[in-house]
């Protein structure tokens, strides 16, 4: 399985501020990141430097200072991520996947109709 794009709990955070942003430099998701987790601006610099040698990220120079943007897409990483989460956890069965989340999951009405919804979508997709 490829683990590229397989992120912890706070790069997540960072690749977010990113993702919403556009670009950001290490002040602006400190900023974005700071209410919530109190981190010192020179981690926020190294968990940027680490995805960036990941190829997660890249920046560009504006003056003294990086400014960051992702190179991969939140869809692209959330694939990356369940398709790990199924090989690990459920013997890469998706079904075993759905049916995890359906039993532990308090789902209303309309979040089931739409989950019902997208199976007959792709059940019509794959006749």
């Amino acid at each position: 399985m490829n683990n590229e794009h397989s992120l912890s709990d706070l790069q997540l955070s960072v690749m977010h501020v990113l993702w919403v942003a556009g670009e950001a430099t290490v002040a602006d998701v400190h900023d974005a990141l700071h209410p919530q987790r109190g981190l010192a601006p020179t981690t926020i610099a190294t968990i940027l430097s680490r995805l960036e040698k990941r190829g997660l990220v890249e920046h560009r120079s504006e003056g003294r200072q990086f400014v960051y943007r992702t190179r991969v897409t939140e869809e692209e990483v959330q694939r990356s991520m369940v398709a790990e989460l199924t090989d690990l956890l459920f013997a890469g069965n998706p079904a075993e996947l759905v049916s995890h989340l359906l039993s532990e999951r308090d789902l209303d009405p309309q979040d089931l109709a739409r989950v019902k919804a997208m199976i007959e979508a792709r059940e019509k997709a794959t006749q």
